[in-house]
């Protein structure tokens, strides 16, 4: 049974050490920017390769987020990004964003790659397009049941990740603009205001509509065990040191456990976990029970444990009666009765009963002392007890060390070691060896001793091993080898000497990237409807009508795959798309990547458009989508018009633009408890369908979205909910920049 990785979130280098003094494997974290948690503290670069070279050294794992959703004007900056992490060598980058994909599948090859959850991959047929791009990884979409899961794991070579612990989105991945509609903090750029944690309203009552419970997968460990899962993640990068520590110690305690004995450890990790904080635990997605009652509207969508209401405010602080123990140190959240995410502190200093005291008891009176504005009635939650002081530790990370790539040779006479950027500097060593009798030495053996470097001044970086078949080479030999060669290294050589492939990345990249241009501007106006229009259409126009591929007739021109279709209907989309082949359709849209493997069986001679919500935000997007079979491609829904603009002049396919209609904020498996008119505390105004035939459920906006044409783009109108010419419409992002 193979031994799957316990991955932890490190949203700050403390993070980072506490999960591996509790037994991680492996960490994922983020510098400031392009990473999906732009609002927590994050990683400076110097910290990031401490860390990573510290990591190395206990023969453990980095992975880098780089997984947001870029604008063409961001892309010369996360160049240099992407050419600074190259020189780091974490073990992995996470990404989301197509044109990251190929910037550093294109310049930056040893960059190892891991599709983002935000990805939405979730069948096999996905997968597949995963592999194509060079992924070696793939985090699945978190509404993946187990069922799903065990056969995609039965049918994909790829390594696949999979959620275990941690706080869980309403939405499937890569297809929320809620926060974005509500004021350009998008989600898929890192910058999330959780509004599903928000009260809403509706005829039907108010409450919290889109607050899932949080997840927590321990029963679940041996059965993803057994499928061959390869990496368990637990969710919490903007959590700190303490959930960090409690989460991976009691998941290692599980993994660590024998299947015969693990009903018994059960309970001390549920133990465990419960001083970590959170909601309500559940399964998640992971059954189609779970995602039925996974939303409780009637609880606040905040984490932790209650303690209290707030019932005085004063410049210098604030009061409450406490419901449960504080003690100096702990960590608070005060949230609002509208849901919004409240301040939060670190209890450093407060008054019981009016007299000084470092803890309080249930049923006293007690007076925080902050300068925070908090919110009279706000309710107030313990998220986390003291945290652990890693400042010393941290101080004492030594300077990272520069990676060295290596080209490793074994035979029988000599093993022979040569930099790969330094070809006539080469180490070797004269050997005598005899024929294994039983485990021949490998590559593997081979490379795993040359990354444990002894030297303060080099550290492994990519390493190209050869090795002979059937040669006895000890272990203590093969060590005392590695030390050799390390030393000679460290003699002969300097990091100077080594450094400069990011610069040479980077005069070509920019070489590249002047030389591209884009189209003309399009010389035809396209309108396409996502299904048939309601009332009748505006005149002199060229039409394209277009239809769902379950529910296209004998007008349509094209059709659409649905964003979302799970491992067991694979085989009735594969009939649909049959059935509209025969019908003589000839243009397909696909709204996610697994639509690509699917249309590949059908042959070629199809026009195919990437089409929302899967995202083409760049021209380095345009030019894999391109690459992928894509035609024509519509420019991401949420960019703002210079954004819009600046893709066009760099796009080499035909560009559309979401003119009209009613765009799809928020999408789930989850049972939604309302449907219908809703509005928030801010009196934005929403509409709740639920599908019977996905057995999905959308959000949409009251408003339709509504923009002028722009130069150079096709039109297209989404008329699936929406008529010519509204009366009350909405921009989204296009007159405001996207932050």
């Amino acid at each position: 049974m193979k031994r799957p990785e316990l991955l932890a979130p490190a949203g700050t280098p403390a993070a980072a050490l506490a999960a591996l003094d509790a037994g991680a494997d492996a960490v994922y974290a983020g510098l400031a920017k392009f990473n999906a948690r732009e609002r927590g503290e994050n990683f400076t670069p110097d910290a990031m390769g401490r860390i990573i070279d510290h990591f190395h050294r206990h023969g453990k794992k980095v992975y880098v987020t780089f997984n947001t959703l870029l604008k063409e004007s961001e892309l010369p900056e996360a160049f240099e990004t992407l050419a600074l992490l190259d020189d780091l060598g974490p073990d992995a980058l996470l990404v989301q964003d197509l044109g990251v994909i190929r910037m550093a599948r294109r310049y930056f090859p040893r960059l190892v790659l891991h599709g983002s959850t935000q990805m939405g991959f979730h069948n096999s047929a996905g997968l597949s397009v995963a592999e194509k791009l060079g992924l070696s990884r793939v985090v699945l979409e978190r509404q993946v049941t187990l069922d799903e899961l065990k056969t995609i794991r039965n049918k994909s070579r790829l390594e696949i990740e999979v959620f275990i612990h941690g706080a869980l989105c309403c939405s499937l991945s890569g297809c929320c603009y809620f926060s974005s509609y509500l004021g350009g903090y998008s989600g898929n750029r890192g910058k999330c205001k959780q509004p599903c944690r928000r009260r809403y309203f509706s005829s039907q009552g108010n409450g919290f509509f889109f607050s899932p419970q949080d997840l927590c997968a321990v029963e679940l460990i041996p059965e993803l065990r057994r499928m061959g899962v390869d990496s368990l993640k637990i969710e919490g990068r903007l959590r700190q040191t303490d959930y960090v520590t409690a989460a991976v110690s009691a998941y290692r305690l599980l993994l660590d456990t024998p299947d015969e004995e693990f009903a018994s450890a059960v309970p001390e990790a549920r133990r465990i976990l419960a001083t970590a904080g959170g909601r309500r635990w559940s399964h998640g997605f992971y059954s189609a029970e779970s995602a039925r009652s996974l939303i409780r509207p009637d609880v606040l969508g905040s984490a932790g444990k209650l303690c209290g209401a707030v019932e005085a405010v004063r410049d210098n602080g604030f009061g409450f009666t406490a419901s449960s123990r504080l003690f100096i140190g702990d960590r608070i959240r005060i949230q609002p009765e509208n849901g919004d995410e409240g301040p939060a502190l670190t209890l450093t200093k407060f008054f019981v009963e009016n007299l000084p005291a470092t803890k309080v008891l249930p049923g006293q009176r007690i007076f925080v002392c902050c300068d925070k504005a908090v919110p009279l009635r706000g309710q107030v939650f313990k998220i986390g007890g003291s945290l652990a002081d890693y400042s010393k530790a941290l101080a004492a990370l030594p300077q990272r060390r520069t990676p060295l790539d290596l080209d490793i040779r074994l035979d029988s006479e000599r093993l022979t070691v040569t930099p790969a950027a330094l070809p006539g500097t080469v180490w070797e060593k004269p050997l005598a060896l005899e024929p294994s009798r039983n485990a021949a030495v490998d590559k593997e053996k081979i490379a795993e001793a040359f990354r444990a470097s002894d030297s303060d001044v080099w550290c492994a970086g990519a390493l190209n091993v050869t090795v002979a078949p059937g040669l006895f080479l000890p272990a203590s030999s093969l060590k005392q080898l590695r030390r050799e060669a390390w030393a000679f290294f460290k003699e002969k050589l300097d990091p100077v000497m080594v450094q400069g492939a990011g610069a040479l990345a980077m005069e070509k990249f920019r070489a590249d990237y002047e030389a591209l241009a884009g189209l003309p501007e399009a010389p035809v106006r396209i309108e396409t409807a996502a299904l048939r229009p309601k009332g009748e259409e505006p005149g002199n126009r060229k039409t394209l009508r277009a239809f769902g591929v379950f529910e296209f007739d004998s007008t349509a021109r094209e059709a659409i795959l649905p964003e979302f279709i799970p491992e067991g209907k694979l085989g009735v989309l594969e009939k649909a798309i049959q059935r509209a082949v025969e019908a003589g359709i000839r243009r397909f849209r696909v709204t996610s990547l697994y639509g690509l493997e699917l249309l590949k069986k059908f042959g070629d001679g199809f026009t195919v458009t990437f089409s929302v919500p899967l995202p083409v935000a760049n021209s380095q997007a345009v030019l894999e989508a391109r690459d992928l079979g894509a035609k024509r491609a519509l420019a991401h829904i949420e960019l703002d018009r210079a954004s819009l603009e600046a893709l066009r002049r760099k796009s080499v396919l035909e560009l559309e633009l979401y003119r009209l209609g009613r765009p799809a904020l928020l999408t789930t498996r989850a049972k939604l408890p309302v449907e219908g008119d809703i509005r928030d505390a801010r009196n934005n105004g929403f509409v709740v369908r639920s599908d019977p035939r996905s057995n999905l459920w959308r959000l949409y906006p009251q408003k339709i979205h509504s923009i002028p044409r722009l130069p150079g783009f096709h039109d297209f109108f989404d008329l699936t909910m929406a008529n010519w010419n509204p009366k009350e419409t909405d921009a989204f992002n296009f007159d405001r920049e996207l932050p």
